[in-house]
């Protein structure tokens, strides 16, 4: 452009007079005449950042030394910037610049190797809320009665506790795996088998277990509950297989026992801890329980008539020994004879038929 520019840079503002395209000069705050062919760009320092397709040009010039905080980062590196004492954002890998006026401009570069790919900081909770910030990191949270396994690249370097981790997303995967260390139960429901003598039934089993193992855990499986299912579902099939139906409804403690040991192996090798293992419920198809129940009816109906039968003996054999008895013992008959008379008489009315004979010969005769 030809001729005068007339300019009126104002105090929240930075100009730069480029040439050709060569940053020339920096127009501070006030009124400004430039003179010639020449392009003005004014930057607005409220804005923070210093954004232009020409910022390495602008840098290199030296022309905002004094009025913005340069960073240029590195492959290996990353930055926090706090503006006026407050998270602002996170920087990766390039050229960056920031008005020190009219705020207060703060760099912590961070270098990122083994050591530095997680983010500590006092005030991380502030920065893993930050939407570019996010970007750039990798969150993990452990809660409270859990602990974290930490990998890098897979490979276990320790186990951590409550709290929160970032990590930088770099070539490497850093991550921090949640697992719960308190007592777990898990339900095996359903679980349709055939006993030794080919009854199909179906068993519920209640597993409490616990991790005791963190690393070996993450390095065996990817979910313990479903390792641990598998193993108590097989050595489920192998006990019951091995038992008919009167020797699992008998003693299903034994069930219970067989199948902690069978799977007790498999629970170290992921790094779990079997707290109890227990048959809940055996479940009948209904043709098969129709039957139970009548053999069990079958059962109680022949029981109380062997009960019955044993008393009514009883009752015989006390009968025949008291006829013995009074068969042996003539006056002991004659008391018998009194005190049934005796019941009679006190039992209200008495009526005594004396037929034809003299009424003092039958009641003599009688007593």
């Amino acid at each position: 452009m030809f001729g005068i520019q007339n300019l009126l840079v104002r105090d929240f503002e930075t100009a730069i007079v480029l040439r050709r395209g060569v940053q020339t000069k920096r127009l501070d705050a006030g009124r400004r005449v430039v003179l010639g062919r020449a392009e003005v760009i004014v930057f607005d320092r409220r804005e923070v950042s210093l954004l232009d397709a020409r910022l390495s040009e602008i840098v290199r010039s030296g022309l905002i030394d004094a009025q913005a905080t340069v960073v240029d980062l590195s492959d290996n590196q990353r930055a926090l910037v706090w503006i006026d004492n407050r998270f602002f954002m996170a920087l990766s890998p390039g050229l960056f610049a920031f008005w020190n006026d009219p705020h207060a401009v703060r760099i912590e570069i961070v270098e990122i190797d083994d050591e530095g790919l997680q983010l500590q900081h006092p005030q991380l909770p502030a920065i893993v809320e930050n939407s570019v910030a996010a970007r750039l990191l990798d969150v993990c949270r452990v809660g409270a009665g859990r602990v974290g396994v930490k990998l890098v690249d897979g490979r276990f370097i320790e186990t951590v506790g409550p709290g929160l981790y970032a990590f930088w997303r770099s070539g490497r995967k850093a991550q921090v795996i949640e697992l719960d260390t308190r007592e777990t139960q898990l339900d095996i429901g359903g679980q349709e088998l055939m006993t030794a003598d080919r009854v199909t039934l179906r068993l519920n089993v209640n597993v409490v277990y616990r991790v005791v193992d963190p690393a070996r855990t993450v390095e065996a499986t990817s979910d313990v509950q479903q390792a641990l299912y598998r193993e108590v579902q097989l050595a489920l099939r192998t006990a019951v297989g091995q038992r008919d139906l009167d020797a699992l409804l008998n003693d299903r403690d034994s069930l219970s026992v067989e199948l902690a040991k069978s799977v007790e192996e498999a629970a170290v090798r992921i790094g779990v801890e079997l707290v109890s293992v227990g048959v809940r419920d055996i479940i009948l198809p209904g043709d098969m329980k129709e039957l139970m129940n009548q053999v069990v009816q079958a059962r109680k109906a022949a029981e109380a008539n062997l009960i019955t039968r044993r008393e009514e003996t009883a009752a015989i054999r006390s009968q025949a020994n008291t006829a013995k008895l009074l068969a042996d013992n003539p006056a002991l008959m004659r008391l018998r004879e009194l005190e049934t008379l005796e019941r009679v008489a006190q039992s209200g009315t008495l009526k005594v038929n004396v037929g034809d004979g003299r009424l003092t010969d039958k009641l003599t005769n009688l007593i």
